[in-house]
């Protein structure tokens, strides 16, 4: 399962499962601790958490390096206002995230040894990346994918199986939002493939109203080129840097024709989360000889594949600079994708000044 889909306009344009990631978000917030006596995280140096066993990654990104960097102006007019749900705490949304995780690792051979981890991801992405800066409207806040035309959406192709694989979830916790346990679902994804600690906050609510449904269209389109990539992110409000930060994601998951029509998992490590993307992309590729759309297959082994999106990082000359300098150095990776990351899960959502961000334990981390 790709981890986050992208809008196609080929013949299979309208079925992507291909990833990219989207941004905005809310803005002006000062990073608080988890401190409600069942978390002792801080964001103003390195995590308190001992353990370093996720793929000794988890420890090494979470410092305060980012905090004034995380967030700019509030965007005006933004009334989507998220608070926890009353009575919850950190320790309440630790046992939605075990059982998240649970499922995860019980699944963790599906989809020829992907697992779960791109679907969620690529999930938490699309009820995040429908949001417009110009407009406040869209991303996570309502949890509309339920509704149409944004579940019908081609590029959501495939998503239904990630709603149903945190469907029973939900029900155990009538409590928790839709937009909230997609949100959450994705942190999962990122932390259980070894990933780094994504601070992560409740408060979004179901929408009822359809007119809040965001029109088809937003996502980007994995056939296309720089130009229109640095467009569509640029909307959302990303830089060149958190474009090219965010996009590797797609170290996890597979594409799938049945979905996209583009077919094959980036890496050789499609259930890990690392910086093996960017180190792959700088690898030698060349087109496809295949009867499926334009994607690219690599020369050494012909067994990982590469979308247009993907080669347009490596061949302009903005976007190939932090693609080489994630290549080279990993933490770095995992520091701006972190950044990025909360922003783009927080699209349209406005938080109280002081509203606190949870940083949950793995399951390794649990058992160790």
């Amino acid at each position: 399962m790709a981890t986050i889909a992208l809008r196609q306009t080929s013949a299979h344009a309208s079925r992507a499962s291909s990833v990219l990631l989207g941004l905005a978000g809310a803005a002006g917030l000062a990073l608080y601790a988890a401190n409600d006596n069942q978390s002792s995280y801080k964001y103003s140096g390195s995590s308190s958490n001992g353990n370093n066993n996720n793929n000794n990654n988890n420890n090494k990104n979470n410092g305060g390096n980012y905090i004034k960097a995380l967030f700019g102006a509030t965007t005006a007019a933004n009334i989507n206002n998220a608070m926890c749900p009353e009575g919850k705490k950190y320790a309440d949304f630790q046992e939605v995230y075990n059982d998240i995780a649970k499922k995860v690792r019980d699944e963790d051979d599906a989809d020829r040894g992907a697992g779960r981890y791109g679907l969620l991801v690529r999930l938490s992405w699309h009820a995040s990346g429908t949001y417009n800066k110009k407009e406040n409207s869209g991303g996570s806040y309502g949890g509309t994918m339920i509704y149409s035309p944004e579940s019908t959406d081609g590029a959501n192709a495939g998503l239904e199986v990630g709603r149903d694989f945190l469907a029973e979830i939900g029900v155990k916790y009538p409590w928790i939002s839709r937009g909230d346990l997609w949100t959450l679902g994705g942190v999962v994804g990122v932390q259980e493939a070894g990933g780094p600690k994504i601070p992560w906050r409740p408060g979004r609510v179901n929408a009822t109203d359809e007119s809040k449904v965001p029109a088809n269209g937003r996502l980007p389109d994995a056939s296309q080129g720089a130009s229109h990539i640095r467009d569509v992110f640029g909307k959302y409000g990303f830089t060149d840097e958190e474009t090219v930060a965010l996009i590797g994601a797609h170290c996890l998951g597979r594409c799938h024709t049945w979905r996209s029509g583009f077919d094959g998992p980036w890496g050789p490590s499609p259930n890990m989360f690392n910086n093996a993307y960017y180190v792959e992309l700088l690898k030698e590729w060349r087109v496809r000889d295949w009867n499926g759309p334009k994607q690219y297959e690599d020369v050494e082994t012909k067994e990982y594949m590469m979308l247009p999106s993907d080669m347009a990082l490596k061949e302009d000359s903005v976007f190939v600079k932090s693609v080489k300098k994630y290549a080279a150095n990993q933490d770095l990776f995992f520091a701006d994708f972190t950044k990025a990351y909360v922003k783009l899960l927080e699209n349209g959502c406005t938080y109280p000044r002081g509203t606190k961000y949870f940083e949950f334990k793995t399951l390794d981390e649990q058992e160790n």
